[in-house]
């Protein structure tokens, strides 16, 4: 992947050439409510994309398994289909379609370009309606048709659900390898779904909570590097590497500011206390947040920049409070029973995920900004660290099993009935979404 990704995409509109799809078709006709509490995942037909060689099929399913993944659809086993798709451009026979309760049908074409480039078409129609909702095409380098394959599926999904899609997207966490007495732990990047893993550190250092820049491809992250810890910025394309800030004494979970110029972190004094405290990227000035003489760690902006939410054990164990973006007023939000960690806001606002421990369980849960509305999406021997999805529908974390010798990522959307494991090559902890990609 290359810094000018925005070169290797270019999409348009696919003109249909056929008088049935030559007019705009009704809006509305077929969409999922993603806001309703349980939702039934919508049936949905997706043909291989006719090519002259297996890519097309590749594509075909890599789209369907995004798509069964976010648990709102539930691709139909080909060997139902009725009717061989032989030519993308030609309206399909919707009876054959709607027979098998086919409710929406992807259809496609991949084909190569005389400057080695790689172009994909798809079409997606209401079987019901009998009527084309989306055409589009893409043009990318063949080292990306996956990504090809991810935007195709975003497409699908904000056309059905309304909401933006979060497959073009990666995950970037720690790798863990070794006897549990000699953990190595190095950075890592891949795919959302586990594709393309590659590693961004040797090892040869700790590392631990790295996070992503809103609007760069860029992550911050601690590691202790000659023995102590130290606050980083990598770029991921480049493999620049940048020292923020060696402190004095404990440094913890860096995170990036939404604008991306800042960083905010808690830092462990020789006193032993532990205040939040930002620093800006461009001047390297620190501003301290918190003056308590508690623990306060697990800073994370809203997505508007006006607050921040952490972790504090200043009323007598952790809990959640809320503050200003300058450290002014803060409040207490959680006030169930047991601990609370590693909180981080939505990027839609509207909630703050959460780590919480009670009753001998670990629990992955959701609150909305104000505390009210505390709901647990899973629970385990020892699991934490949630991250958001760009849409702020779907959460990633990391669990350890018992006797399972080190974890694991999974995800879980907002119901709390759609948990998935993340496949890793090694054990895998500390995962962190990325936006969108360019």
């Amino acid at each position: 992947m290359t810094n000018t990704l925005k070169a290797l995409f270019s999409t348009a509109l696919l003109s249909v050439g056929l008088a049935l799809a030559a007019t705009q078709p009704a809006r509305a006709v077929l969409e999922i409510d993603i806001t309703q509490g349980v939702v039934e995942p919508l049936p949905i037909a997706i043909t291989d994309f006719i090519a002259n060689d297996a890519i097309g099929q590749e594509i075909a399913a890599v789209v369907a398994a995004d798509l069964q993944r976010s648990g709102l659809f539930k691709p139909i086993e080909k060997g139902a289909f009725i009717e061989k798709i032989t030519n993308p451009d030609v309206a399909p026979r919707f009876p054959d379609w709607t027979v098998i309760n086919a409710q929406a049908l992807v259809t496609g074409r991949v084909s190569h370009e005389a400057d080695g480039r790689l172009r994909a078409e798809f079409r997606l129609w209401d079987t019901f309606a009998g009527q084309q909702l989306v055409g589009e095409q893409f043009f990318a380098n063949k080292a990306n048709w996956r990504r090809v394959a991810h935007i195709i599926a975003d497409a699908i999904y904000e056309r059905l659900t309304g909401e933006k899609g979060y497959f073009d997207t990666r995950i970037v966490y720690v790798e863990e390898s070794g006897p549990k007495d000699k953990r190595v732990k190095r950075l890592a990047i891949m795919d959302q779904d586990g594709a393309n893993n590659r590693p961004l550190s040797d090892g040869r250092a700790i590392v631990m909570t790295p996070r992503f820049s809103p609007n760069r491809q860029e992550i911050t992250y601690m590691s202790y590097e000659g023995g102590q810890p130290q606050v980083y910025l990598l770029q991921i394309e480049t493999g620049q590497r940048e020292l923020v800030g060696n402190f004095p004494g404990m440094t913890f979970a860096p995170r990036f500011s939404p604008d991306g110029q800042k960083v905010v972190m808690s830092l462990l004094r020789q006193d032993g206390n532990s205040n939040i405290y930002a620093m800006d990227l461009r001047s390297r000035t620190t501003t301290r947040l918190t003056s308590s003489n508690a623990i306060d760690t697990s800073p994370s902006y809203s997505p508007d920049g006006t607050r921040v939410v952490f972790t504090s054990d200043r009323g007598g164990r952790p809990h959640i409070y809320v503050m200003g973006a300058d450290g002014s007023n803060p409040q207490r939000i959680s006030f169930g029973d047991g601990t609370y960690s590693t909180p981080v806001w939505s990027p839609r606002g509207d909630l703050i995920a959460f780590t919480k421990q009670s009753g001998g369980q670990f629990q992955i849960g959701v609150m909305r900004t104000d505390g009210s509305g505390e709901r647990i999406l899973s629970s385990g021997f020892l699991q934490e660290g949630p991250t958001w999805a760009p849409n702020g529908r779907v959460i990633m974390f990391f669990r350890e099993g018992a006797g399972q010798g080190g974890p694991k990522l999974y995800s879980i959307d907002l119901t709390g009935r759609n948990e998935q494991a993340i496949p890793t090559p090694q054990y895998a902890s500390d995962p962190a979404w990325s936006p969108l990609l360019d």
